[in-house]
């Protein structure tokens, strides 16, 4: 694929996100759907498209640990090296700040965050957008997460306000993040590995 395809791609998205409209894209692991992590009303609507309950929370998508700890009430002092040396996305279970929409967080007021450490599309978009990036699974609730384009359900392609075009054709299988809380002491507690 082209660079310039590429950079078209970034700001389309971007563009869309902007506009508090849902994106459906390529995450760094499975396809998404997404919107501004910061925007109640376009949190809302990826709910919607979804058919999602209210109280099953979304993760977030950041492009640094700066990013992250404008997200998180509290920062794991050790997430420099627990970021190092990750083998796989890994998501952060964290008491969530004031700057997420409230319709993010979870009952227990916890948001997953997870830092875009090897997906260039998901950094550029999180980067240029500078907020966060509201990710989760482009399926309806209840249904097999898509890991590849042909998989996503074709109401969420037609609903979904801006369809990435990136990576669309691309055939490669991820799993879903691996999902970690942060206790209290700093070690975590794995949720889904």
């Amino acid at each position: 694929m082209s660079t310039k395809f590429f950079r078209e791609e970034v700001e389309a998205a971007v563009d869309a996100l902007l506009m508090q409209q849902v994106l459906l894209y390529p995450t760094d692991t499975v396809w998404g759907l997404g919107c501004d992590a910061e925007l109640p009303r376009a949190v809302e609507q990826v709910y919607k498209l979804k058919q999602r309950p209210a109280e099953k929370a979304c993760i977030v998508l950041v492009a640094d640990e700066q990013m992250f700890a404008r997200y998180a009430e509290v920062v794991p002092p050790n997430l420099p090296e627990l970021l190092a040396t990750q083998t796989r996305p890994t998501t952060y279970v964290v008491p969530g700040s004031r700057h997420l929409a409230p319709n993010l967080l979870a009952p227990d007021g916890t948001i997953g965050l997870r830092v875009v450490l090897t997906d260039e599309f998901c950094q550029k978009v999180v980067r240029r957008l500078g907020h966060g990036l509201v990710s989760t699974s482009a399926n309806l609730s209840g249904e097999p997460t898509p890991a590849i384009f042909s998989e996503v359900n074709p109401v969420l392609v037609r609903q979904a306000d801006y369809v990435a075009r990136w990576r669309q054709d691309d055939e490669t299988r991820s799993l879903p993040s691996r999902v970690v809380r942060v206790l209290p002491d700093g070690s975590l507690e794995v949720l889904r590995d």
